[in-house]
């Protein structure tokens, strides 16, 4: 199964982008490539299983099934009716992720199918920068400074999560996560984490070991519990912590962004605790920890760039 694939970062919140995209009728709005659309049999756009009818500016008439759609996180799903190319099974995802740490937007388009021998690549290709690029580069101006429709509210965490915070890095997805993804390695680019090695002589890729290690003057033991190199991500959990927090599971997570050598990174964290300790237990870890960590990492790549 051949896969398309583009991702990008929009300059505004992610409550102004989903307000435009969200609309499964309005690609006209902001796609020059769509000359018009109609949402068949009369009904809303928003209703899952809902068929848009849609014409392109050099002719031909393409048919698309809403899948899904998530006010929660952004993102909606959809298939083929009438194909717009030669492929089968296709199944297209669109999904936006707040950009906390400057509020912009991370944006993904991407879409599984089935092409025929004789094509293979030829569309994952065309999909992949035609449309879905074509398509961010036609949003761009179309947001750019736009604000969030009154009475929206920002969430803080995706649940269950306590703490769901994110930044742009420079570098790539591929270059920063082989700097992350050392569990041992954290000591070297946080100048608040110092002593830090595996017990017991453990590898640091070793799901299950676990890091000790000083935070200022807290003495912490982390044990790993997961490490995925396909989807750039890992967490762990907290064994031993002088801090008020218990039950704590924190982890990161990696995405490419296509246009640009840079990434997206999102931190999450969750504990339970005193709600008044939690008035300083949540500003410090999205603060001090996550995004202190990401953008320490982030300006090891700033600084090769410079000196390139």
């Amino acid at each position: 199964m051949a896969r398309a694939y583009a991702s990008t970062i929009l300059d505004a919140p992610v409550e102004a982008v989903w307000d435009v995209v969200r609309d499964f009728n309005g690609l006209p709005s902001w796609n020059p490539a769509i000359a018009r659309s109609e949402i068949e049999d009369g009904l809303d756009s928003d209703v899952v299983g809902c068929v848009r009818r849609f014409w392109l500016r050099d002719g031909p008439m393409v048919r698309e099934r809403l899948l899904s759609l998530s006010d929660r996180d952004y993102s909606f799903t959809y298939n083929f009716e009438t194909p717009a190319f030669p492929v089968k099974n296709y199944v297209a995802r669109m999904q936006l992720m707040p950009v906390t740490d400057g509020n912009r937007t991370f944006a993904e388009w991407e879409a599984v199918f089935d092409e025929a021998p004789e094509d293979a690549g030829k569309y994952v290709e065309i999909i992949s920068k035609g449309v879905f690029q074509g398509g961010w580069d036609a949003l761009k101006p179309v947001v750019a400074g736009r604000a969030a429709p009154s009475g929206t509210k920002r969430w803080a965490g995706f649940p269950p999560n306590k703490v769901w915070c994110s930044t742009v890095l420079d570098g790539s997805a591929d270059a920063v996560w082989q700097v992350i993804r050392d569990f041992a390695g954290m000591g070297d680019w946080h100048d608040a984490i110092t002593q830090m090695h595996m017990i017991d002589g453990a590898r640091s890729d070793k799901v299950s070991g676990t890091r000790d290690f000083r935070f200022d003057t807290n003495h912490l033991n982390e044990k790993l519990l997961h490490l995925d190199d396909t989807g750039r991500s890992f967490s762990y959990f907290i064994t031993k912590c002088d801090t008020p927090w218990m039950h704590y599971v924190s982890g990161a997570r990696l995405w490419p962004v296509t246009d640009g050598d840079r990434c997206f990174g999102s931190w999450t964290g969750d504990w339970l605790a005193s709600p008044q300790d939690d008035l300083e237990l949540i500003p410090f870890a999205t603060n001090e920890v996550y995004l202190k960590a990401f953008r320490t990492v982030g300006a090891r790549f700033l600084k090769g760039a410079s000196g390139r």
